[in-house]
């Protein structure tokens, strides 16, 4: 089970964008992730008329390492560690560790 999924509302705690939140568009296999709106880059695309592409400065999200970012917890306002531990009934959920809230219900 993963600490981060997509979807979920994070926070960049280093880098040249940290503080700023954002969703998680898409997990990557190799421990990386693209969050909205952060790590954007101007990419310089060249024009392919087969594809029908124009030319010209694209901005775009590159991945972020997911050791980077932390879960936002919407009951303290701050970005928070994240644990997992299994309830009675044998499900595995997710929970802050700051105050032990579960976020899968």
């Amino acid at each position: 089970m993963r600490k981060i999924r997509k979807g979920d509302d994070v926070v960049v705690i280093t880098g040249k964008d940290k503080g700023r939140r954002g969703l998680v568009l898409r997990m990557l296999d190799d421990g990386h992730l693209l969050v909205e709106g952060v790590n954007k880059v101007k990419k310089h695309m060249k024009p392919n008329p087969a594809k029908g592409v124009a030319g010209g400065i694209v901005e775009k999200e590159m991945p972020l390492d997911i050791s980077n970012i932390a879960l936002f917890n919407p009951a303290t306002q701050k970005a928070d560690r994240v644990g997992i531990k299994v309830l009675e009934d044998g499900r595995k959920v997710r929970y802050f560790k700051s105050n032990g809230e579960v976020l899968d219900a």
